[in-house]
């Protein structure tokens, strides 16, 4: 069976190889999507085995009206909002220099990962929209439907947070500094 909406009757059906199918056509990018929202890769594969198990669970009242990944991402997004952080070790308190190498070179590396930046930058709601739009490629009516917010809101952020790493990410270095320098200053 290759067409997804087969795969999803024969899963409704009780089809153990139909729901395998499913899931490893998405796995991967829903564990991509969900490291981005989670504060481990533990967590995020926490977060991906409850989804999973929820869609197995709920396989019966998934609508196909909506496509089915975007049905998944709802459940994935709200699995992983239950999901209460790990104990991670903070990279701040590796050292308590300011000349330390190595937190120089973390601090370097955080600006030019866009999206670091954009984790730094943006709400939760609008570094999620535009992690759907831009790396899994997601429609405006899709991310919508995965944030519960009018297409409208996914638009007006989208095009926000586009502007907020393009002001950040496109700032003169020496400003940059300043910037870095001031949020250790001010917390």
């Amino acid at each position: 069976m290759s067409n997804e909406q087969e795969l999803i009757e024969a899963a409704k059906e009780g089809s153990v190889a139909a729901f395998t199918d499913l899931v490893n056509a998405h796995r991967e990018r829903l564990l991509r999507f969900l490291l981005t929202r989670c504060s481990s890769y533990a967590d995020a594969e926490d977060a991906l085995q409850d989804t999973l198990m929820s869609a197995y669970r709920y396989l019966p009242s998934y609508n196909p009206r909506w496509r089915f990944s975007t049905w998944l991402y709802r459940i994935a997004l709200r699995n992983a909002a239950k999901i209460k952080p790990s104990n991670t070790a903070d990279l701040t308190e590796l050292s308590n220099t300011e000349d330390d190498l190595l937190t120089q070179c973390i601090a370097a590396s955080e600006r030019e990962n866009l999206w670091l930046s954009a984790r730094r930058l943006l709400t939760s709601e609008v570094y999620a929209a535009m992690w759907l739009r831009y790396v899994e490629d997601m429609s405006v009516n899709d991310i919508s439907v995965v944030l519960e917010r009018t297409a409208s809101w996914t638009k007006v952020n989208l095009l926000r947070g586009r502007r907020a790493l393009d002001a950040e990410l496109n700032k003169d270095p020496v400003v940059r500094k300043l910037d870095d320098q001031e949020s250790q200053v001010y917390g």
